[in-house]
């Protein structure tokens, strides 16, 4: 590794040098980008990384004095993934400007992509409120150039966030616009079912038994085999009786969700998510949400406790 780093200065001694001399006019920038694209590849190597992010940094700024923006974008995009290694914040500076420039030579696709990788580096940060933009901003990127599947990947991390962040309203109108793009292609029409059970659970949260009763009726409109799916069954509303369901050939008593909520009853709330919890395990995200209802519920039971 030594050795690589003692290249890797050399090279960038000898690039500094051809940029400080005499030379037609282009030819010390093309000289110079040659030299600092070889010392970050030592750095890189060595796995020096802020020396080598730092360097690809120069070569986009070569790049640049020669006009030739995609091979600046794509060096800062470079010099993005090494300082990933070391420093986030680098690292999106780095991507921020590589986008800019993807956009101003028309590379829309390119500026989706790093805007995603942004959201993704933010997300990692936990910063939720800049993942989303960015996640947004490539959404709409995405979206622009018809690559369906990536836009809705980004929408739904959206979605997602909002939801974590109590912003109900937007995540439903999210999957809603989802599952209703997703019914009109035969690839992403498998996964409809459950986005509109992700904007059911939000309505869930909003603690609103009409809200949820109104959605389960546009959700059969839009999609009339929602009915006969297990997601329709846990959010259905219902008269407030039990009733039985059958699956692959047995039945287990089910209730659902919305009339416990209706009820407030902790135990009938808690039953019904564990039954589907046993057949479709419920993720991380649709659990922590179904916690929040529950513990809106144990709110009211202890409200009305100190009321009698």
């Amino acid at each position: 590794m030594g050795d690589q780093v003692a290249r890797a200065d050399e090279f960038e001694k000898k690039a500094e040098k051809k940029l400080s001399g005499w030379g037609i006019f282009g030819s010390k920038f093309e000289d110079a980008a040659d030299l600092f694209d070889k010392a970050a590849n030592s750095y890189k190597l060595a796995k020096s990384w802020d020396k080598a992010g730092a360097t690809y940094v120069k070569l986009a700024n070569c790049h640049l004095k020669l006009d030739s923006k995609h091979e600046a974008a794509q060096a800062y995009v470079d010099a993005a993934h090494c300082y990933k290694k070391t420093s986030t914040s680098e690292a999106i500076s780095c991507l921020v400007q590589a986008v800019e420039m993807f956009c101003d030579i028309g590379r829309i696709s390119m500026a989706a992509r790093y805007n995603k990788e942004i959201a993704e580096l933010y997300e990692s940060e936990a910063n939720i409120e800049k993942s989303i933009e960015f996640y947004e901003k490539a959404a709409d990127f995405f979206q622009g150039e018809e690559v369906t599947t990536s836009a809705n990947q980004c929408k739904q991390k959206v979605a997602q966030f909002a939801a974590q962040l109590e912003q109900y309203p937007k995540a439903i109108e999210i999957y809603e616009e989802i599952a209703r793009h997703s019914l009109s292609n035969n690839l992403l029409k498998y996964g409809v079912k459950g986005h509109l059970l992700n904007a059911g659970i939000c309505h869930l949260c909003k603690g609103d038994v009409v809200a949820i009763t109104n959605a389960l009726e546009k959700y059969q409109d839009l999609d009339p085999t929602f009915s006969g799916t297990r997601e329709y069954r846990l959010l259905a509303v219902c008269y407030i009786q039990d009733y039985f369901l059958m699956f692959n050939d047995f039945a287990f008593r089910s209730q659902d969700l919305a009339s416990a909520i209706d009820e407030e009853d902790i135990t009938k709330f808690t039953d019904v998510v564990k039954e589907f919890d046993s057949m479709t395990q419920l993720d991380s995200w649709k659990t922590t949400l179904l916690l929040r209802v529950k513990e809106k519920l144990k709110a009211k039971e202890l409200e009305e406790d100190d009321l009698t």
